[in-house]
């Protein structure tokens, strides 16, 4: 395989090496069938031998959807390969093997199959997460996650926080990329506003970012790190900016418990908002983000909704009873989302037009009352217009500016056409 990097420096210092492009046998390719066309970092990097690990203790931030092209995950396959020196992994919420729901995370344990030390990185940062890196003795941190594409899945702040983190411990740090699943055409929606960072947004991206981890890492390590990581990034290849997950051949693994499917992670940066409501989000059922409702509603909000005319998508009225989360065990009326038209789709704007109807449509309409919306949004602004009587429209004319702004930053470290 031919190598060839691009070195860059980052604002501040800090050196990014780029694997590129290259010829070679594919690694970890199915045994039967066709092979994906998309080959991902970690097949790439596997193709070549693993030079890039070569000499290094190697500990690997990853989850579920850390796989090969024939769902082995890439902790038993680098563990079972004398060439890498496999010493830690380090899990995220739900967990390295995925055992947790929302909010939790499996802790530290060593993992049965592999013997390998496991160690717990959600809700850690700065220090903490460093002396975690240093405790495990290292001298590279690998992350490969499989994201969403939205700025309130925590994958992409791990990866922020394990960046941060690497630096302050004097570790070199290694991203294996795969594809955005919703593509990475544009970036849509409210741009976060730093007085509302939490792990739902750390940095002001905007809500639909429109990135692959490999490039959220570039953007992270040159505009946002005080103390920029030694990085390199192991590209996909194959993958285009405007192709859908379905398009690559690749296996899709659920990267949480509530995104079964990719055509949830086409709605979630927008129907993720209903976490922010007194509205059941979807969560118990077997459609999460593409059900939403609550007790009361009925056939006028699929109605208020389709009268909105949103490209790409209808609203059907809907019931369904949680098995948990909200309504739990509870029939509830609602809508289901269907996409009848990906191309045109808009989910940031889906997601605000069914705010601002379902709250004209149900006086029981609310808010959670901790402002969860304002973490998600990244600001107070989409509250507080909807309640002011402002339609889907005014709403989202009303970030386009911080929009623009964000994407002549983003332009800079993209690394597909």
């Amino acid at each position: 395989m031919s190598l060839s990097r691009r070195g860059l420096l980052a604002a501040g210092g800090g050196t990014v090496g780029v694997l590129a492009a290259g010829s070679g046998p594919a690694a970890a390719q199915p045994e039967h069938g066709d092979a994906p066309r998309v080959r991902t970092g970690f097949d790439r990097l596997a193709a070549d031998g693993y030079r890039l690990l070569g000499g290094r203790k190697v500990g690997v931030v990853t989850n579920p959807t850390g796989v090969t092209a024939d769902v082995r995950h890439i902790v038993d396959v680098m563990h079972a390969d004398e060439r890498v020196n496999l010493t830690a992994v380090f899990g995220p919420e739900h967990g390295f093997r995925g055992t947790a729901q929302a909010g939790g995370s499996e802790g530290r344990y060593d993992d049965p199959a592999t013997g390998l030390p496991v160690y717990d990185t959600y809700l850690k940062s700065g220090q903490p997460l460093a002396d975690i890196f240093t405790a495990s003795a290292v001298d590279t941190v690998v992350f490969d996650i499989q994201d969403v594409g939205a700025r309130f899945y925590t994958y992409i702040w791990t990866l922020y926080d394990c960046m941060v983190a690497a630096a302050l411990a004097g570790k070199r740090f290694v991203v294996l990329d795969r594809p955005n699943p919703v593509t990475g055409r544009a970036a849509l929606g409210p741009v976060l506003d730093r007085a509302f960072a939490t792990f739902v947004g750390r940095e002001p991206i905007a809500q639909a970012h429109g990135m692959t981890v490999a490039e959220l890492a570039l953007l992270f390590n040159a505009e946002f790190l005080a103390k920029p990581v030694p990085l390199e990034v192991v590209r996909t290849t194959g993958w285009r900016r405007g192709d859908f997950f379905d398009a690559t051949g690749l296996p899709w693994v659920p990267p949480s418990p509530n995104m079964p499917t990719a055509d949830t992670a086409l709605v979630y940066s927008g129907t993720c908002l209903f976490e922010g409501t007194n509205l059941s989000e979807g969560r118990g059922t077997t459609r999460p983000f593409e059900l939403l409702g609550a007790e009361g509603i009925d056939r006028r909000w699929a109605e208020a909704a389709n009268a909105e005319r949103l490209p790409g998508v209808r609203f059907r009225e809907a019931y369904f009873a949680p098995t948990f989360s909200k309504f739990q065990g509870k029939t509830i009326g609602g809508v289901q989302l269907h996409v009848h038209d990906r191309e045109s789709y808009d989910p940031v704007r889906t997601g605000i037009a069914l705010l601002v109807t379902a709250k004209k449509s149900w006086s029981g309409f609310a808010w959670r009352g901790d402002n969860w919306i304002d973490k998600l949004t990244g600001n107070t602004r989409v509250r507080t217009m909807i309640d002011a009587g402002a339609g889907t429209a005014e709403v989202v004319g009303a970030w386009q500016a911080d929009l623009a702004a964000f994407r002549r930053v983003r332009r800079e470290h993209l690394l597909y056409r």
